[in-house]
């Protein structure tokens, strides 16, 4: 069956017919489409660039962990998110899935990296410096031969955040994996192993709570993209008060969260791709139109905070837009999320690769 949709294409705002057929979109008339919407606003699909399906999931206690990855792949998708990237995972149950499961398309990790004792139990593989390269080349396999990660700082075992690898480790990763062809995520919060992720060449600054505006010329440079993960910034707190952190410590988180909105617009104004992610896992899946919100409330511009988690998002993942040929990946909504980012929340319906996954017309 062939579908029809006319409405504005975003991020252009052109108005047009567009075509479904089989997986792909065309713009290309089709004779005996069936009408799905008139007057819609269309885009190429919500992205969370940073959740662990494995984690928090609303699956059933007791369920194994392929269904617990499913049931948030489900949630994400409910939402509007078509794609997401799982930066990190305590296992590989996430590896593979994607809309032949009912779920968006998923960019995974592999297994978290850490040095022992440094991360919350049972979560990562355990490495020490030496093996930190081979391991995040194995991991990068592992995981699909998308995307490494590695834990670059640390709430355990002290009474504020330190850092786990030396800059030397941490540029030998970035290497061996972009030599094997992935790329590669940093979880960071201190400015000393965002600038080293930097200068080691990291794909992605995850977090990144106190990158300094200092940093932001080299963050520009090397292309290296930023998700904040606002929508945890509650949960960091509870960490940090949990932890035992000293008020040192906790003075230091406070600061980068309120320094972030101010720095997040100058890294916006200086090229930095900042991207939308949720961390969700810490907390439920399927809230990426609430880091929309916040990445409003930050002050970044409305088209810049949808296409965080739209159309820049999928590029950042190498997947394309509304465009001649593509995957046919569209949530469409009846107003413009541009003048409302509360609009995010409330799709008409979702396509992808071709098949009608939730309609809510």
């Amino acid at each position: 069956m062939a579908y029809r949709m006319s409405g504005w294409i975003l991020p252009s705002g052109d108005r047009r017919d567009v075509y479904v057929v089989g997986r792909n979109l065309t713009f290309e008339p089709v004779e005996g489409a069936v009408t799905l919407l008139e007057e819609a606003w269309l885009l190429p699909g919500l992205v969370d660039v940073h959740a662990h399906l494995s984690l928090g999931s609303p699956a059933p206690a007791g369920a194994g962990p392929r269904e617990r990855v499913l049931a948030s792949g489900r949630a994400q998708l409910g939402a509007g998110v078509l794609a997401l990237r799982e930066p990190g995972s305590p296992e590989y149950s996430s590896t593979g899935v994607g809309p032949a499961d009912g779920v968006p398309r998923t960019f995974t990790a592999g297994r978290f990296l850490a040095p022992p004792g440094k991360y919350f139990p049972g979560l990562a593989r355990e490495v020490d410096e030496d093996g930190l390269p081979d391991a995040a080349v194995e991991e990068l396999r592992a995981g699909g031969g998308t995307w490494a990660k590695v834990i670059g700082d640390t709430p355990l075992g002290g009474d504020r955040l330190s850092r786990t690898f030396a800059d030397d480790a941490l540029a030998e990763a970035a290497s061996r994996v972009h030599a094997a062809g992935g790329r590669i995520a940093v979880h960071c919060s201190l400015p000393e192993v965002i600038q080293a992720a930097i200068e080691a060449g990291f794909d992605s600054l995850e977090h990144g709570s106190f990158l300094g505006a200092d940093q932001v010329p080299a963050a520009s440079a090397a292309g290296v993209a930023w998700v904040p993960t606002r929508t945890i910034e509650a949960g960091v707190r509870g960490l940090v008060a949990e932890a035992g952190f000293s008020p040192v410590g906790i003075s230091q988180v406070e600061d980068g969260f309120a320094r972030q909105p101010d720095v997040l617009c100058q890294a916006v104004d200086a090229g930095v791709a900042v991207l939308a992610g949720t961390d969700a896992g810490m907390g439920p899946h399927g809230m990426i139109r609430g880091e929309v919100q916040l990445l409003l409330e930050a002050g970044l511009a409305p088209e810049t905070a949808v296409g965080a988690a739209s159309w820049a998002a999928r590029a950042f993942l190498r997947l394309p837009g509304l465009d001649e040929g593509a995957p046919a990946d569209v949530v469409a909504y009846r107003d413009n999320p541009l003048r409302d980012a509360r609009v995010l929340g409330d799709p008409s319906l979702g396509l992808l690769d071709g098949q009608l996954v939730f309609d809510h017309r």
